[in-house]
């Protein structure tokens, strides 16, 4: 399953403890058989809302394809982690499309707007 996991850092962090925070995160997933896609780091962005009297927090975005286990272990290393303001993690719905890819649909309309098509449909309506 995929999932996006927002977290916010406190600022009062070291931008060295902030990196081995991240990467403590990013390794969580990899040892319990997750496959990292994506991690963002966002920055330093004004909250909401203040969060423990904080105005500020850093941003990270991660992406991830995990067993459904894996999200719990990493939400509870974040609930533990006194640097963490807050996170939120979301599971990714994969859709599958049923548009027709590009080329199908051209010919599909290519044949409706032929002449032959149109004389072709043109009894048809007649005889109603």
């Amino acid at each position: 399953m995929k999932y996006e996991l927002i977290y916010i850092i406190d600022t009062a962090l070291d931008e060295e403890a902030r990196k081995a925070l991240i990467t403590r995160v990013s390794e969580t997933i990899s040892q319990n058989g997750g496959e990292i896609e994506v991690v963002e780091e966002w920055g330093k962005r004004r909250l909401a809302y203040e969060i423990n009297d904080k105005p500020d927090g850093h941003y990270v975005l991660l992406r991830y394809t995990a067993n459904p286990e894996v999200p719990k272990e990493i939400e509870r290393i974040l609930e533990i982690s006194d640097d963490i303001l807050r996170y939120l993690t979301t599971r990714i719905e994969v859709k599958t499309s049923r548009v027709k890819p590009k080329a199908q649909q051209q010919k599909m309309y290519a044949r409706e707007a032929s002449p032959k098509a149109q004389e072709a449909e043109a009894p048809e309506q007649q005889e109603e």
